[in-house]
Protein backbone atom coordinates (compact mmCIF):
# COMPACT_ATOMS: atom_id res chain seq x y z
CA UNK A 1 0.00 0.00 0.00
CA UNK A 2 1.30 3.63 -1.08
CA UNK A 3 0.64 6.52 1.48
CA UNK A 4 0.71 9.97 0.35
CA UNK A 5 0.92 13.03 2.62
CA UNK A 6 0.75 16.79 1.70
CA UNK A 7 2.07 19.07 4.28
CA UNK A 8 2.73 23.36 4.38
CA UNK A 9 -0.70 24.23 4.44
CA UNK A 10 -2.08 27.09 6.47
CA UNK A 11 -3.39 30.75 6.86
CA UNK A 12 -2.04 33.06 4.60
CA UNK A 13 -2.53 36.88 3.73
CA UNK A 14 -3.89 37.95 -0.01
CA UNK A 15 -0.88 38.30 -1.77
CA UNK A 16 1.25 36.08 -0.30
CA UNK A 17 3.42 33.08 -1.14
CA UNK A 18 2.91 29.00 0.03
CA UNK A 19 4.49 25.87 -0.52
CA UNK A 20 2.41 23.26 -0.55
CA UNK A 21 4.50 19.07 -0.64
CA UNK A 22 3.94 15.35 -1.14
CA UNK A 23 5.34 12.95 -0.50
CA UNK A 24 4.63 9.19 -1.54
CA UNK A 25 5.60 5.93 0.06
CA UNK A 26 5.26 2.27 0.17
CA UNK A 27 6.76 -0.84 -1.31
CA UNK A 28 7.00 -1.81 -4.35
CA UNK A 29 5.44 1.34 -6.55
CA UNK A 30 6.37 3.00 -9.76
CA UNK A 31 5.19 6.49 -9.73
CA UNK A 32 4.23 7.79 -13.41
CA UNK A 33 2.15 11.73 -13.22
CA UNK A 34 1.53 13.22 -10.01
CA UNK A 35 -1.19 15.90 -9.97
CA UNK A 36 -2.51 18.44 -7.49
CA UNK A 37 -6.57 19.19 -6.96
CA UNK A 38 -8.25 21.37 -4.64
CA UNK A 39 -11.75 21.61 -3.39
CA UNK A 40 -13.48 24.90 -2.42
CA UNK A 41 -15.57 24.76 0.78
CA UNK A 42 -19.06 23.79 -1.03
CA UNK A 43 -17.82 23.08 -4.44
CA UNK A 44 -16.27 20.25 -6.24
CA UNK A 45 -13.07 19.47 -6.87
CA UNK A 46 -10.75 20.66 -9.55
CA UNK A 47 -7.37 19.88 -10.85
CA UNK A 48 -4.79 22.55 -10.05
CA UNK A 49 -1.53 21.36 -11.99
CA UNK A 50 -0.27 18.02 -13.26
CA UNK A 51 3.19 16.78 -13.97
CA UNK A 52 4.58 13.78 -15.67
CA UNK A 53 6.97 11.75 -15.40
CA UNK A 54 9.01 13.51 -17.94
CA UNK A 55 8.50 16.56 -16.27
CA UNK A 56 5.73 18.14 -18.54
CA UNK A 57 3.49 20.37 -16.44
CA UNK A 58 -0.32 21.16 -17.40
CA UNK A 59 -2.41 23.69 -14.98
CA UNK A 60 -5.62 25.49 -14.65
CA UNK A 61 -5.70 28.55 -17.27
CA UNK A 62 -7.05 30.50 -13.98
CA UNK A 63 -3.70 29.57 -12.39
CA UNK A 64 -1.33 30.18 -14.45
CA UNK A 65 1.60 32.44 -14.09
CA UNK A 66 0.74 32.17 -10.33
CA UNK A 67 1.32 28.01 -9.47
CA UNK A 68 4.17 26.25 -9.85
CA UNK A 69 4.17 22.54 -9.86
CA UNK A 70 7.83 20.87 -9.22
CA UNK A 71 9.09 17.22 -8.69
CA UNK A 72 11.95 16.50 -6.45
CA UNK A 73 14.63 14.70 -6.92
CA UNK A 74 13.44 12.37 -5.17
CA UNK A 75 10.69 10.45 -7.58
CA UNK A 76 8.40 10.35 -5.01
CA UNK A 77 8.40 14.02 -4.07
CA UNK A 78 6.17 17.34 -5.56
CA UNK A 79 6.03 20.73 -4.71
CA UNK A 80 3.48 23.25 -5.36
CA UNK A 81 4.56 26.47 -5.33
CA UNK A 82 1.61 29.31 -4.53
CA UNK A 83 2.30 32.80 -5.51
CA UNK A 84 -0.17 35.97 -5.33
CA UNK A 85 -2.71 33.69 -3.28
CA UNK A 86 -6.12 35.38 -3.69
CA UNK A 87 -9.01 34.46 -1.07
CA UNK A 88 -10.53 32.27 -3.75
CA UNK A 89 -7.61 30.25 -3.84
CA UNK A 90 -8.95 29.08 -0.18
CA UNK A 91 -9.34 25.06 -0.27
CA UNK A 92 -8.35 21.97 0.76
CA UNK A 93 -5.52 20.72 -1.59
CA UNK A 94 -4.76 17.31 -2.24
CA UNK A 95 -2.19 15.17 -4.02
CA UNK A 96 -2.73 13.11 -6.42
CA UNK A 97 -0.28 9.82 -7.68
CA UNK A 98 -0.73 7.93 -10.11
CA UNK A 99 1.69 4.58 -10.85
CA UNK A 100 1.76 0.98 -11.42
CA UNK A 101 2.25 -1.91 -8.79
CA UNK A 102 5.54 -3.52 -9.03
CA UNK A 103 4.70 -6.87 -7.85
CA UNK A 104 1.24 -7.21 -9.75
CA UNK A 105 1.43 -4.25 -12.57
CA UNK A 106 -1.54 -3.19 -11.98
CA UNK A 107 -2.32 0.67 -12.19
CA UNK A 108 -3.76 3.23 -9.30
CA UNK A 109 -4.48 6.20 -8.25
CA UNK A 110 -3.59 7.34 -4.16
CA UNK A 111 -4.91 10.45 -2.65
CA UNK A 112 -3.24 12.23 0.29
CA UNK A 113 -5.50 13.29 3.01
CA UNK A 114 -5.49 16.97 1.83
CA UNK A 115 -3.92 20.25 3.65
CA UNK A 116 -5.94 23.23 4.19
CA UNK A 117 -5.05 26.29 2.49
CA UNK A 118 -6.86 29.76 4.06
CA UNK A 119 -5.90 32.68 2.16
CA UNK A 120 -7.55 35.92 3.89
CA UNK A 121 -8.27 39.04 2.23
Amino acid sequence: QVHVVESGGGLVQAGGSLTLSCAASGSAFDISDMNWYRQPPGKQRELVAHITAGGSTNYADSLKGRFTISRGNAKNTVYLQMNSLKPEDTAVYYCNVDGTDGTSGLLYTYWGQGTQVTVSS
